[in-house]
């Protein structure tokens, strides 16, 4: 294994954006972009790679490749397979069957050189493609990561952020369970700066936050984006990138992301978002951290929205 080499599959608007976000963190050495086109993946290369003559953009190895670059990779970043479009019906689950057949047909390719990278799963519906990947391949759970909820986390504290003046990175708080519908924010452990979500109202002198329109803020934020512009790719890129940063530099650090529960939280079975411990090695440790009753709840509720639909790619 090279450490600082990354391996991303798909060159579409999401492997392209994952690309720079990856490149402009300047942790990574090489990047290597694989797509079905490889004219395609080889003129995203290219035109990132010019990039690299400017001084505040790090000397990093960008090409197309294959793979067989898999076998020496750290990291392999799963982008491939299609996305919601406009005008189809807005529910990321629609692609389940067309996107576990492509991620059977990856994973089956990057078996062949490796079981010691680490895969993040990016492709939608990220929480079943995480399941089949860590389930069905003899691979190393805790070395495969879905993006899950990450990106949901980060809108969710921009939108209190934003509404409370305060640094978005000093709001603390999670979405949990399904990246979709039936996702839920963590109210009892929501924070800013160690001021609990509830006392910030009166402490701040603003008026009490609308808990059941930020989180349908959060929900509908990135169908908003797909129909705005056609397609999301900046902010889960820029999830990626945080997972990566966690990975190259063994941050320890504590993220939501998708993973195959086996008993936590009272869950078997099922690949949903939870905290986690994200190092040099993958999935360290699933943390179980205090819910309320409710919380529990709806995490037990997501976790079998979820099932429902691993059961018919996984009967």
């Amino acid at each position: 294994m090279i450490k600082h080499k990354v391996c991303i599959i798909g060159a579409g608007m999401v492997g392209s954006a994952v690309m720079m976000a990856i490149l402009n963190s300047g942790l990574i050495a090489e990047i290597i972009l694989i797509d079905q086109s490889e004219e395609k993946a080889e003129g995203e290369a290219l035109d990132a790679f010019h990039t690299t003559s400017f001084s505040y953009v790090p000397n990093v190895r960008i090409k197309k490749g294959s793979y067989e670059d898999c076998k020496d990779s750290q990291i392999i970043v799963m982008c491939a397979g299609p996305s919601v479009k406009p005008g189809q019906k807005l529910d990321r689950r629609i692609l389940i069957e067309t996107n576990t057949n492509v991620t059977r047909s990856v994973m089956k390719e990057i078996t062949k050189y490796t079981q010691e990278a680490i895969i993040i799963f990016v492709s939608n519906p990220v929480d079943i493609l995480t399941y089949v990947a860590q389930n069905e391949f003899n691979y190393p759970q805790h070395k495969i990561i879905g993006t899950g909820t990450m990106l949901d986390t980060a809108r969710m504290r921009r939108i209190i952020g934003e509404y409370f003046l305060v640094d978005t990175k000093n709001v603390h708080g999670y979405v949990l369970g399904e990246h979709g519908e039936s996702a839920f924010i963590t109210w009892s452990l929501c924070n800013l700066g160690g001021i609990p979500i509830d006392e910030c109202a009166s402490k701040l002198s603003k008026e009490p936050i609308d808990k059941e329109q930020i989180l349908q803020d959060v929900k509908q934020a990135g169908m908003k984006i797909l129909l705005a512009k056609g397609y999301t790719n900046y902010g889960v890129a820029q999830s990626v990138a945080r997972i990566v940063q966690a990975i190259s530099l063994n941050e320890l650090s504590i993220l939501p992301v998708s993973t195959t529960l086996n008993g936590e939280y009272g869950i078997q079975d099922v690949a949903i978002s939870v905290p986690c411990i994200i190092g040099q090695d993958g999935i360290k440790e699933i943390l179980n951290i205090p819910l309320s009753a409710v919380e529990q709840e709806q995490l037990i509720t997501s976790a079998k929205s979820v099932k429902k639909f691993v059961k018919i790619v996984c009967p």
